[in-house]
């Protein structure tokens, strides 16, 4: 998964040139840019957890979680702007690196039972099987489009 490095690495460059004043204002669709890094911190939880459990359950049956309410609750737009990045960072980082060592079998397997109808950016129905690899790509899309919030964003 070198494009999950190679976006993480560039991201990480690219905002930590953003300065802490402009990352503290609304962004298109309300929040400050703390808090979409904030939100993708949350995101990393969540799917750490996932791609861990996936690994030892014949499932793919996870909670979602109320990104509003998980923002509002840890007060994102408080904390400083490179302890954000560098937590975001760090999280992501390693989970590249347990991702990369998920055995091939772990990762293709299909799960019949799973919630991805309703906690996946791109949801699967639910009749139709789920992959570990899928919950993946879908994680790091969901990642890369915030991202892109962001740099539209911060770049104007």
């Amino acid at each position: 998964m070198t494009d999950f490095t190679h976006t993480i690495e560039e991201a990480g460059t690219r905002l930590r040139a953003v300065p802490a004043g402009r990352a503290a204002r609304p962004v298109e669709g309300g929040w400050t840019a703390q808090q979409i890094v904030g939100h993708l911190i949350d995101s990393a939880a969540n799917n750490h957890q996932r791609f861990v459990r996936a690994q030892f359950t014949d499932h793919l049956d996870f909670p979602g979680y109320e990104q509003e309410q998980w923002v509002l609750a840890q007060h994102y737009d408080r904390e400083p702007w490179p302890a954000l990045l560098d937590l975001w960072l760090a999280y992501n980082r390693h989970l590249a690196h347990m991702v990369a060592a998920i055995p091939p079998q772990a990762l293709s397997a299909p799960r019949a039972r799973h919630s991805l109808d309703r906690i996946a950016w791109q949801p699967v129905p639910a009749a139709q099987p789920a992959t570990l690899e899928y919950l993946i790509r879908d994680y790091l899309g969901h990642l890369k489009d915030h991202l892109r919030q962001l740099y539209a964003a911060l770049e104007d």
